[in-house]
């Protein structure tokens, strides 16, 4: 009894030893083939988990008439018993009709070298030709001619069109300097209108518009503040956009002696901010003396440098001089 249990006892140490060591199998699919056609070859590890193999794999060719056309990455997969599988496979061919024995497969364990046990053959036969029936023979095709892809084309064509610029820019040069003129003219841009005109020209659009006489009251005090605004924050250099009525009209006392300056802006300020805001209706002479006192805010406080004066100005001050005659004879 206690021979046949040590006798069983290393009976399973020995299973357990054969089955923990690294295993070798090989697989070919198609082990007949004609010359030129490919076929596949598996090569299959089994191994521990975590140890380390060094699968050894031919890059060229496995034997003479055999060549190597590609060779798969590994790909590991876990099994049963803490064991892992490690697959890879060879995609191969040959030109020669012969029937091949297929070397066995190398693997590095550790210290230790493992073959692969299948003998593997692989025939490779030419392709079979009927004598009897010499018609069917046909010679060697013509060469086919590729389809028309314009994107082949892109650097002929991107070619042309930098020579043709190239062509122009060289022409463009060479008349230039025949006629004696500078290669390079830089575009002048129109000189920028003084403050005052600006303002001028805008209060000159506003009236052409008519809009307080189409009930348009609100945008009409609109537009003659905001260019009143602008035109203040170029002249006096302050940000009147931002500004409340009262901190403009206080800069404006600190900036001018004169008080028919304050008046008249204080005048159109206010009314306008009684229409925006307190939805105020004013008469039409109302309206009038705004736009008058807008132009003679203007022309009063415009820069001395500027000694040119529009029609559009005069005409401003010719309804200021009317404005004084009707309420001198009234």
């Amino acid at each position: 009894m206690k021979k046949t249990r040590i006798c069983l006892l290393l009976l399973l140490l020995c299973s357990s030893a054969i089955a923990q060591q690294t295993l070798i199998e090989t697989k070919i699919y198609d082990p007949a083939i004609l010359i030129g056609e490919q076929t596949r070859i598996q090569l299959t590890v089994f191994t521990d988990k975590g140890r380390n193999v060094n699968i050894i794999l031919p890059r060229d060719t496995i034997t003479a008439g055999i060549e190597i056309l590609g060779i798969s990455q590994p790909d590991t997969a876990q099994i049963e018993n803490n064991r892992i599988a490690i697959s890879q496979e060879l995609l191969i061919t040959s030109f020669d009709s012969a029937l091949y024995s297929i070397p066995p497969f190398m693997v590095i364990d550790g210290g230790d070298t493992i073959l692969s046990k299948e003998t593997l053959g692989l025939k490779v036969s030419t392709v079979p030709v009927d004598t009897n029936q010499p018609e069917n023979f046909y010679d060697i095709a013509d060469v086919w001619k590729p389809p028309f892809v314009l994107a082949d084309y892109n650097l002929l064509i991107l070619g042309i069109l930098f020579g043709l610029l190239l062509i122009c820019i060289v022409g463009y040069i060479a008349q230039r300097i025949r006629n004696k003129k500078p290669i390079l003219t830089l575009i002048k841009s129109s000189p920028k209108l003084p403050p005052h005109e600006q303002a001028i020209l805008e209060l000159n659009q506003i009236k052409q518009q008519k809009l307080w006489q189409q009930g348009r009251v609100k945008e009409f005090y609109t537009l003659v503040t905001e260019t009143l605004r602008r035109y203040i924050s170029v002249r006096f250099d302050i940000s009147a956009m931002e500004m409340t009525s009262a901190e403009i009209l206080y800069i404006i006392r600190r900036e001018n002696e004169a008080d028919s300056v304050y008046d008249n802006l204080k005048q159109i300020l206010e009314l306008a901010d009684f229409v925006k805001f307190a939805k105020l209706n004013p008469q039409h002479n109302e309206n009038e003396l705004s736009l008058m006192n807008s132009y003679l805010f203007v022309n009063q406080t415009k820069e001395t440098d500027y000694s040119s004066i529009s029609i559009n100005e005069e005409e401003g001050e010719d309804e200021t001089r009317n404005k004084q005659q009707k309420e001198t004879l009234q």
